[in-house]
């Protein structure tokens, strides 16, 4: 039986993880076992925080529509329970955009929810109306 030669899948298999790191500093792109494991960490890293970012961009709509519902003269906490009790619909996102980029707009959405509340006669809320 012939004998299995190996070389050039090994060269290959060394060359395409150095190309992967090709961009760290120092030994780490140029060393097979540094840079083998730098590339698993790394993996691991963007596993990470593929899924932190949904929760970070959360966090990012929810500071925003806070400042701009407060600047409006109402909280966050009482315009998502206002939003819910007038049966608007819209997602943190789309609200956070609006936030940021259509005052007026926002503004309107404001007023929707602050009638609810008041319609609904939560605490403190008959007050920020008037």
């Amino acid at each position: 039986m012939a004998r299995v030669k190996r070389a050039v899948n090994a060269q290959k298999k060394r060359r395409t993880l150095l190309e992967s790191a090709s961009g760290y500093r120092g030994q780490r792109s140029r060393l097979y076992r540094k840079a083998k494991e730098q590339v698993l960490h790394s993996m691991q890293y963007s596993y990470r925080d593929r899924r932190d970012r949904k929760g970070d961009f959360r966090q990012l709509w929810i500071t925003r529509i806070n400042a701009a519902a407060r600047a409006n003269g109402m909280t966050y906490n009482r315009l998502i329970q206002g939003l819910k009790l007038a049966g608007v619909e819209v997602d943190r996102k789309i609200l956070a955009d609006m936030a940021v980029h259509d005052d007026a707009s926002f503004a309107a959405i404001v007023e929707i929810a602050r009638a609810a509340v008041v319609a609904e006669g939560i605490g403190g809320a008959a007050a920020q109306a008037a």
